[in-house]
């Protein structure tokens, strides 16, 4: 950020799958990690004209990126971002949370930074750093998983047993992340909030693992395929009737109490889409 500033995330990301960056002569993953005295070889960025493209955020886009703040201090910022807006850019995708971080400056001079990512069609928390030392603190805090999150699933069907613990290596086939005996370790806590006999069932579920789509994946293969899921849905894609045909998973619920060293809990409202299609089930939150 020191030697880039216009050099955003998602472009860096793209410099680093097309294998534009080495370290020590290697190219680069998203995943290394950096030792003090490595050489870090980057294409040549034309800074300038990176500044002279940097988007001017319409008072729209103002309003729209400020309307899904729901906690804010000096250190973090959290959304309750919508459905089916990406957290970042990439093919076909030119509105997304990354793109929108200019409107969430505030007082400082320099934009929150992502930490954590959550699919596009899953609504609710996403937590942004707001300066260089709460992004260091934070992206351990996922990355060793002591950052809980608890999410909410509306499901087609309702798992055997009430609440369990799913442990399913998963493995990225194609485009899917599927249960396979050499995939990596996966492990979903979840639990049967309410259900409809065997058609819907609410289900909370909190990924003790950081798995590409663990939750969708997991719920598939236990015979309960989250509702209005386009890739996780079993044998056939069911289009639901009478309820709006979206994705029904919420990022409901965030601990960040180990990061503050006191009780520190964040919840997010469902989406009314959401909302409605619980009521109009009859199903209902009972933590």
């Amino acid at each position: 950020m020191r030697e880039y500033p216009s050099l955003s995330l998602a472009r860096l990301q793209k410099l680093l799958r097309t294998k534009q960056i080495k370290v020590d002569g290697k190219k680069a993953e998203t995943s290394t990690r950096l030792s003090a005295g490595q050489e870090i070889r980057l294409p040549p960025l034309d800074n300038e004209k990176a500044v002279k493209e940097e988007k001017v955020l319409s008072p729209k886009d103002l309003d729209y990126i400020r309307s899904m703040v729901i906690y804010k201090d000096k250190d973090i910022i959290i959304l309750n971002k919508p459905s089916g807006l990406a957290v970042q850019g990439g093919t076909n995708t030119t509105r997304h949370i990354d793109g929108l971080l200019e409107g969430l400056c505030f007082e400082n001079k320099e934009k929150p930074k992502l930490v954590h990512r959550i699919d596009k069609e899953t609504s609710g928390i996403l937590v942004l750093a707001r300066n260089r030392k709460a992004a260091e603190i934070l992206t351990k805090g996922f990355r060793d998983k002591t950052i809980k999150k608890t999410y909410l699933a509306l499901v087609r069907g309702c798992p055997d047993k009430k609440e369990g613990v799913i442990k399913l290596p998963l493995e990225k086939v194609g485009e899917k992340m599927t249960v396979t005996n050499d995939g990596q370790k996966a492990i979903t806590e979840y639990k049967v909030l309410d259900c409809v006999g065997k058609k819907f069932a609410l289900v909370q579920a909190s990924p003790l693992t950081g798995r590409t789509h663990q939750i969708r994946a997991h719920m598939e293969a236990i015979g309960a395929p989250i509702a209005g899921d386009d890739e996780y849905f079993g044998k056939e894609r069911e289009h639901l009737k009478n309820i709006a045909d979206k994705m029904y998973l919420h990022a409901y619920k965030i601990d960040l109490s180990v990061i503050y060293g006191k009780t520190m809990i964040i919840k997010s409202t469902l989406p009314e889409y959401f909302s409605e299609a619980c009521k109009f089930l009859g199903l209902e939150i009972k933590e």
